[in-house]
């Protein structure tokens, strides 16, 4: 099909823009450039076996080298990368694909791997090592793929995705990333760093890496403070709080101290009703959770209430680390969160070195976000 009778990207975004709903912006525009070299390349060629009496022998003598690249889009929060990335994924032609949040994803796999060591286990497989079957399970079930956020922080993904990888674009993988960081700082100062380093090589060679800096942040924009986030912490938050519990939960049955359970592990809700819950900050940041814990909760709940957010910092970097990820999940799940904190968004990691001071500002962008309509009326 020539390109000029395919939907793109391009013009999805130019209606947005006669619609109002966008504003045009040169960088934007430059990424859509390739976002539609991709798309062209996935409704023609690899899309070929589907649409032509001859595609099965363009399939046959297709060879994953010849394959045009990915795309790792990244730049600060708020410029449009989710946006351009999910209006691509809608357009994509292909039944097997997948966008999903980069935490997820990971999870996903972990859980994947542990079920493949469960079934060496008990006979079921002789194939020990779990990453080839859990790439070709992968694949089969989406070629294309679309991460948001793709930030590495743990060290159990990081010494998994190069060999991952390695098999999912050997085998014709296409990946559209996301991430507020260049793939040469992924896991910077992380743990064993020098094992992560082969990953990076490998991204760099089967993905275009494009910078999107425009200078304006969207998401600020359409900030609306609505009486979700309470600052700083005292008497009056306390009461506010209990005044948003008595709300959201009004007339509706109150169960304490229920469990969500999460790989044969049991994660405590100290009192919940009607899909809302209630936490303190050391309920969740203070125990050693992570993305695969802040997930069942999500899936669990769609309000979460959290007291006592302390204003973070060097001295609770674990804390902190845990408090990202958690923002990250209930974001990317839409759920709507009332918190009392100590410091308005922009100031509650009060260091400003470390990788944590710089992820923590995707963080704050997304906790002004999270309080505006537009958030709080996605999730109806």
């Amino acid at each position: 099909m020539p390109q000029s009778q395919m939907s793109t990207v391009k013009s999805e975004y130019e209606l947005r823009i006669r619609a109002g709903d966008v504003t045009s912006d040169p960088k934007q525009d430059l990424i859509i450039q390739y976002l539609d070299k991709v798309l062209y390349y996935i409704s023609t060629k690899r899309m070929a076996s589907k649409s032509s009496a001859l595609g099965w022998l363009f399939a046959k003598k297709y060879k994953p080298e010849e394959a045009v690249k990915g795309l790792y889009i990244h730049g600060s929060v708020g410029r449009g990368k989710t946006m351009l990335m999910d209006m691509f994924f809608a357009l994509v032609p292909a039944k097997h694909k997948r966008r999903v949040h980069f935490n997820d994803f990971m999870a996903d796999v972990h859980n994947r791997i542990h079920a493949h060591r469960e079934k060496f286990k008990a006979g079921e497989t002789k194939e020990k090592d779990p990453v080839l079957p859990v790439a070709t399970a992968l694949y089969e079930e989406a070629w294309v793929l679309c991460f948001d956020e793709f930030s590495v922080t743990d060290i159990a993904d990081a010494m998994i995705l190069s060999r991952l990888f390695e098999q999912l674009f050997a085998k014709g993988c296409v990946l559209i990333a996301t991430s507020n960081v260049a793939p040469d700082n992924l896991y910077k100062d992380g743990l064993n760093r020098s094992l992560f380093l082969p990953f990076i090589d490998i991204l760099n060679k089967y993905v275009e890496v494009l910078s999107l800096d425009s200078p304006t942040d969207y998401r600020m924009e359409k900030t609306n403070q609505l009486p979700v986030y309470i600052s700083p912490l005292g008497d009056d938050a306390a009461r506010l709080m209990d005044e948003a519990w008595q709300q959201i939960t009004a007339g509706k049955q109150i169960i304490e101290n229920v469990t969500v359970e999460v790989k044969g592990r049991q994660i405590p809700i100290p009192i919940s009703g009607g899909g809302c819950a209630r936490f303190s900050f050391d309920d969740l940041c203070g125990k050693p959770l992570g993305a695969s814990d802040y997930i069942a909760i999500a899936e669990e709940f769609h309000t979460i209430v959290l007291d006592d957010v302390p204003q973070l910092g060097n001295e609770k970097r674990n804390e902190a680390k845990r408090f990202i990820t958690l923002i990250d999940t209930l974001y990317d799940k839409k759920i709507r969160l009332f918190i009392s904190a100590d410091a308005l968004a922009d100031g509650l990691y009060s260091d400003t070195n470390g990788t944590e001071a710089f992820e923590f500002a995707r963080t704050a962008s997304r906790l002004f976000e999270m309080q505006s309509v537009d958030y709080l009326e996605s999730k109806e």
